[in-house]
C-alpha cells in the first residue's frame, strides 16, 4: 500500500517544494512563496512590488483572478523515484483583516518566515481553494476530486526524509542491508550490490534493488501508517538494532 494520488498532491503542495504560479491571460509562470492551510486551500505569500502582485490585481469589476499552482516533486536522493507533480487551479482573492491575520499563522506554521510580520505593508498573502487537482507522473495524469483533495492529509515525514535516508544511509547502512537481503531473499553479498532505501513515507519504504543506476526497486509496507518521525523510530528499530530488538 502506498499513498493515494490526493495524498500525493496535498504533499507536493504542502509548502516545502519550490512551486510556480501561472494566471490565466497573464504573462509568466511567476516563482511563488506558497503552503497550504489544514484545509488544503492554497496561501500565496506575494511581495507588494512584484510581477505577480500586478498579474493577480483583478480587471474589470472582477474580485479574483484564476490561477495554477503547480509543484515539482524534487527527489530527496540521487537515484530516488520522483513522485511526479502536481497541479492545483482556483480563484485566488487578496486577504485582509482577521482574514489576513489567520492565514497568516497558517502560513507559520509550515514556513515561519519572518516576512510576515511586514503584511499589509512589504508583503500580500492571497488564498485559493482547490476547485481541480492533478497529479502527472511520467505519462500518467490523474484527476483528483477537490474534495477528496481537501479531506487527504501531506505526509508528515516528508518535511525531513532527505534527513531520514541521510541517516540510514551513514550509520545503519549495515544493518538496513542485511535487514532488506532478508526480508527480500537476496543471497548475494557484494556490498556494491546492496538493496538501498531510496524513499520515505508514512505508508513504507521504496528500496532500490541491485548496484547504482539500478531501476529494479521492491517496496517494504509498513503494517500501518505512520503518524511521526517518532512512531516511524519505532518501527524501524528492529532493523537498525537487530541486537537490540532479539533481546
Amino acid at each position: 500500500m502506498g499513498p493515494s494520488p490526493a495524498e500525493i498532491i496535498r504533499t507536493l503542495v504542502a509548502g516545502r517544494l519550490p512551486g510556480l504560479v501561472h494566471l490565466a491571460h497573464r504573462p509568466g509562470p511567476h516563482h511563488v512563496r506558497h503552503v497550504t492551510d489544514p484545509e488544503g486551500r492554497v496561501l500565496l505569500l506575494v511581495p507588494v512590488v512584484s510581477d505577480l502582485a500586478a498579474a493577480l490585481r483583478p480587471v474589470d469589476g472582477d474580485e479574483d483572478v484564476a490561477i495554477v499552482l503547480d509543484v515539482l516533486d524534487l527527489p530527496p536522493a540521487a537515484g530516488a523515484p520522483s513522485l511526479g507533480r502536481a497541479w492545483v487551479s482556483g480563484w485566488a482573492v487578496e486577504l485582509g483583516g482577521a482574514e489576513a491575520r489567520a492565514a497568516a499563522q497558517d502560513f507559520a506554521a509550515v514556513e515561519p518566515t519572518g516576512d510576515l510580520l511586514d503584511l499589509g505593508r512589504r508583503f500580500r498573502l492571497f488564498r485559493f481553494e482547490v476547485a481541480e487537482a492533478r497529479w502527472e507522473r511520467a505519462d500518467d495524469v490523474r484527476r483528483v476530486d477537490p474534495d477528496v483533495y481537501a479531506g487527504a492529509e501531506p505526509d508528515p515525514l516528508h518535511p525531513i526524509e532527505a534527513e531520514l535516508l541521510a541517516d540510514l544511509a551513514d550509520h545503519h547502512g549495515d544493518e538496513v542491508s542485511a535487514y532488506l537481503r532478508r526480508h527480500f531473499g537476496l543471497v548475494a553479498d557484494d556490498p556494491a550490490d546492496a538493496p538501498r532505501v531510496v524513499r520515505i513515507d508514512r505508508y513504507g519504504l521504496a528500496v532500490a534493488l541491485g548496484g547504482p543506476g539500478a531501476r529494479r526497486r521492491a517496496r517494504l509496507a509498513f503494517p500501518a501508517p505512520v503518524a511521526d518521525h517518532a512512531e516511524l523510530v519505532r518501527l524501524l528499530h528492529p532493523m537498525i538494532c537487530p541486537r537490540a530488538a532479539a533481546g
